[in-house]
């Protein structure tokens, strides 16, 4: 991955996650201000020690912290992530979140979640009425499949049409892993030389796509150069042209990109014969691979091959729609949280990911429509997660108020604070474990 690629991601992750962090930290924010309750700091990222950037107005102090973990807001008289116990062993004042209601305490706890799921409606709903849902139809995969090892390994064939999981049949092409995992599928149906034939999934194989974290099957298309990258072999040796289409390598008929790509990587450093169709004329075409074993040969766009369908929204229909998809968004990641625990296919250290794997999740370019697709899903994931009955997570917060609202006793303010500490503990001992696991598989791991 080039430098490039990781400041695009790193970029778009960070971004992405101010964003949300802001804007939960807001949910807090606005009902301890209507109810009064003094809000002493508003923090983008964590500031220990120091932060980059501070400025006070009024009793609220807003800053830019240097640690990117997420943010805050310090609302007083409230046990929390500051562990402020010199104000805690004065006598509660009216203006602190512990002198209020807990009707009104638990609206601003839950204000967070609220803000991160109306947040996921929002963005769902406008880019369903901007752009449409687009997609492609598994019955238009024409030119058929090219599978890695892992989808060879359960009988797919480079060809093979994918037509259903588990006997039902599957409408959009890139829904299919999903549906493997949801599904626990136990076959595969596809379409090879014309006729339907049932695979059936071992055990073994969902837990290898979830830890792959990829598709086991691509779609093929026809290879037409669109443009070279500066300074490749196919630059420079002036033999290619815009619009030529990539048909073999060393007389081994390869015409679709996926299979081509394959092939060429192992012939790194070597005297290779590439066969290009130009207009009428089929032309062979020697070159020397450098160390990548890529030509430089940007294909053309793969959609103009097949037909895409795109349902297009009106504003009215697209806020139902945008609703019915953040229902449906975290349906299904609650079930592959599900499956990390009572799945024996699912192994937790192969699925737990830091801040590198959902980085890894952007695109490699910038693109405002995955980029707002992917806030949308964090943002579930984020009101799920907050949302847990976990001390130190607004979930946590909540348990303790619906059991004070329901029995009419209150927490002790000590029992709180030894919950605050345990639930931190919980949290930072996560948040070191996921990330370490990105660590090793990333970068340790590559150097043995």
């Amino acid at each position: 991955m080039t430098t490039e690629v990781i400041l695009v991601k790193a970029g778009q992750l960070l971004l992405s996650l101010s964003i949300l962090v802001v804007l939960h930290e807001l949910g807090h924010f606005i009902p301890a201000k209507l109810f009064k309750t003094r809000v002493e700091k508003f923090y983008l990222f964590f500031d220990p020690w120091f932060s980059l950037f501070k400025i006070k107005k009024g009793e609220t102090e807003y800053g830019v912290g240097w640690l990117p973990l997420g943010g805050y807001v310090k609302i007083s008289g409230m046990i929390d992530e500051s562990m402020d116990k010199e104000q805690m062993a004065k006598p509660p004042q009216p203006w602190e979140f512990r002198a209020k209601p807990a009707w009104q305490r638990l609206i601003i706890m839950i204000g967070g979640v609220t803000v991160n799921i109306i947040l996921a409606f929002f963005i769902y709903a406008m880019m369903l009425w901007y752009w449409g849902e687009k997609y492609l139809p598994a019955d238009a995969v024409k030119y058929g499949v090219t599978v890695d090892s892992l989808g060879k390994s359960i009988g797919i064939h480079d060809g093979d049409r994918i037509v259903a999981v588990n006997n039902r049949k599957v409408e959009q092409f890139d829904a299919i892993p999903g549906e493997v995992i949801l599904e626990e599928a136990k076959s595969i149906q596809v379409i090879r030389d014309g006729q339907t034939v049932s695979l059936p999934v071992p055990d073994g194989f969902i837990r290898q796509l979830l830890k792959q974290k990829v598709p086991f099957a691509f779609v093929r298309f026809p290879y037409y150069a669109d443009n070279f990258e500066k300074g490749s072999v196919a630059e420079t040796s002036n033999s290619f042209k815009k619009g030529d289409q990539i048909i073999s390598l060393n007389g081994e008929l390869l015409p679709y990109f996926t299979d081509f790509a394959k092939e060429i990587r192992k012939h790194k450093n070597e005297n290779v014969i590439v066969g290009v169709v130009r207009g009428t004329d089929t032309l062979n075409i020697a070159v020397k691979l450098p160390e990548s074993g890529k030509l430089g040969i940007y294909y053309q766009n793969p959609e103009k091959f097949f037909e895409y369908k795109t349902r297009k929204y009106t504003f009215m229909e697209a806020i139902p729609a945008g609703f019915s998809k953040s229902i449906d968004k975290l349906v299904k990641y609650v079930q592959q949280l599900r499956l990390i625990f009572v799945s024996k296919e699912v192994k937790v250290s192969e699925s737990l990911g830091g801040f590198m794997s959902i980085g890894n999740l952007f695109p490699e370019q910038w693109d405002w429509m995955m980029f707002w697709e992917m806030t949308a899903f964090l943002s579930i994931i984020l009101a799920f997660m907050n949302i847990l009955p976990i001390p130190a997570l607004d979930g946590g917060h909540v348990l303790f108020l619906l059991y004070e609202i329901i029995t009419g006793r209150k927490p002790s303010e000590k029992f709180l604070e030894y919950a605050q500490i345990v639930g931190m503990v919980l949290l930072f001992g996560l948040l070191i474990f996921a990330n370490g696991l990105d660590f090793w598989r990333n970068i340790i791991s590559k150097w043995f």
